[in-house]
């Protein structure tokens, strides 16, 4: 069966099986427990003959073996009992569910995984796959899965401006389905790269650091490496299931490149004296963050300076709001001018992530000794959002729409960069003489506010439209929860009284 048969079938199949009510999200899980079987007994037959770690009677052909209600009995003990493992092993099926309740679309999905041998067929093959199941699950809106995908271009893009180097470290502490990994090692395998051997071992088993705090999620980057050549079947995850923020980083490393949670509050649920679910707001207490806030994004911020050696580099999705944003925020930005070389910021257009009303910009810095100069020069800002739009089907962002971005970055050599209509250059001396040591700058004019024929296409004008009022109910959010945090405040104070 040749690749766009394969994937055709496995697409077909997932058809199916919404008609059952199994979304995307469920589909993908069942596909990764069941292709790590596989891959798994594949790699433990000659030549490979690997130990996998997997019990007999726990393993692929205990499930190929039967069929009916036998098998979604013995499914159902095979995912306990693997859930239970150490290692790799145990990340993958870490509390794992059947969501596919009926027994012959169980043996079904199991027969057509058996049928195909998956290790002959390529990375790009079994990676294109998968990729694709995820993107589509991200396109699911009602599964909410669209804020672990950042657009591939975007990625793309952001790796190329950054170019890692082989046998160096690099970390996403909230990774997601693993998008920046992949993209990174696919820099690292481009053509013409040729590693040698001990890079190769170091890419596939210590390149990668990572954060994920939802398990399902977790899993499906596990399993996305995996499938991209990246760990080991017997081998210790390097995602960790843990929240990034609550302690120091436990490694420094070369590169961050992260697209940390959108929401402006860090909160936790519990339930208030009137026995209803409630937020409260969550502050960390670290002795390395310039400020205590409850703000995620500045905490993240905080975070990975804390993760960089001294000569790493980052680039990093954040919101407008971490731009311009007075108190914590701008003794932070005045912080992270001060101890890094903050030397470009991308300002993104709106409607090119899953997560509607988000106004975002990638922001690329350079951790420095800390040695009380100032280590930022002036910041390159260029401008590929005024007069430009996009949304997610009709006209998604594609890696042509960057490739004027790339070039005026100049990744051979920074610091021989031309200014352009949308590429313009601020003086460290400039931003600290704006308000607030706001970052949020424009200087292009907005055509379609002179002219209503510059106007948009209607399908562009409304997403545009609802990524506004996204953008402010999520405000009107943080303000509710805000408020809610300061009533329950105030009434433990008076009951304590």
């Amino acid at each position: 069966m040749n690749t766009s048969t394969l994937v055709q079938k496995v697409w077909n199949f997932c058809h199916t099986l919404r008609d059952d009510g199994v979304g995307y999200g469920d589909y993908l899980e069942q596909l990764t427990y069941l292709l790590f079987l596989k891959l798994a007994h594949e790699y433990a037959q000659p030549p490979y003959s690997r130990q996998t770690q997997i019990p007999q009677g726990y393993d692929w052909p205990s499930l190929t073996a039967k069929t009916g209600e036998p098998l979604e009995s013995h499914y159902l003990v095979v995912l306990h009992q693997l859930g239970e493992k150490p290692g790799m092993l145990g990340a993958i099926f870490f509390k794992a569910q059947n969501k596919i309740q009926d027994p012959a679309k169980l043996a079904r999905l199991v027969q057509m995984i058996d049928a195909e041998n998956w290790i002959s067929l390529g990375v790009d093959t079994k990676g294109d796959l998968y990729e694709g199941l995820l993107q589509k699950n991200a396109e699911d809106t009602k599964s909410g899965a669209g804020q672990y995908f950042t657009p591939r271009a975007l990625i793309e893009a952001m790796v190329a401006c950054v170019q890692p180097e082989p046998m160096k470290t690099i970390a996403d502490p909230a990774c997601g389905t693993g998008g920046f990994f992949l993209g990174a090692y696919n820099w690292l395998n481009r053509p013409g790269a040729a590693l040698n051997k001990s890079e190769k071992e170091f890419l596939r088993d210590e390149t990668f650091y990572g954060n994920e705090i939802v398990a399902n999620t977790r899993r499906l980057c596990l399993m996305n490496l995996f499938l991209h050549n990246i760990g080991e079947l017997d081998g210790k995850p390097s995602i960790d299931r843990s929240d990034a923020l609550i302690a120091e980083p436990k490694r420094k490393v070369d590169y961050v490149l992260a697209n940390p949670p959108f929401g402006k509050k860090s909160s936790m649920t519990i339930t208030n004296e009137e026995g209803e679910e409630d937020k409260e707001a969550l502050t960390y207490q670290r002795q390395d963050f310039w400020e205590t806030t409850s703000n995620k994004q500045l905490n993240f911020l905080q975070h990975i300076v804390s993760m960089l050696k001294v000569d790493g580099k980052a680039a990093v999705v954040l919101p407008d709001n971490v731009l311009f944003e007075g108190g914590a925020g701008e003794k932070i930005r005045r912080k992270l001018l001060e101890n890094c070389d903050v030397h470009t910021i991308l300002r993104l257009p709106t409607g090119i992530f899953y997560a509607q009303g988000v106004k975002a910009n990638v922001v690329f810095f350079d951790n420095a000794p800390k040695d009380g100069r100032v280590h930022t020069q002036g910041v390159w800002f260029y401008d590929l959002r005024t007069n430009k739009h996009f949304t997610l089907k009709t006209r998604p962002l594609k890696l042509d729409d960057l490739r004027d971005f790339i070039a005026c970055y100049h990744p051979e050599n920074r610091h021989l960069r031309t200014a352009t209509e949308r590429f313009q250059f601020y003086s460290y001396e400039d931003l600290m003489a704006r308000d607030k040591a706001s970052l949020d700058i424009f200087w292009l004019k907005d055509d379609s506010l002179d002219n209503l024929a510059d106007l948009p296409p209607p399908d562009v004008l409304q997403q545009e439209i609802i990524d506004h009022l996204e953008a402010a109910l999520a405000s009107f959010r943080d303000v509710a929860a805000g408020l809610r945090y300061c009533s329950t405040a105030a009434k433990k104070a008076s009951i304590s009284k």
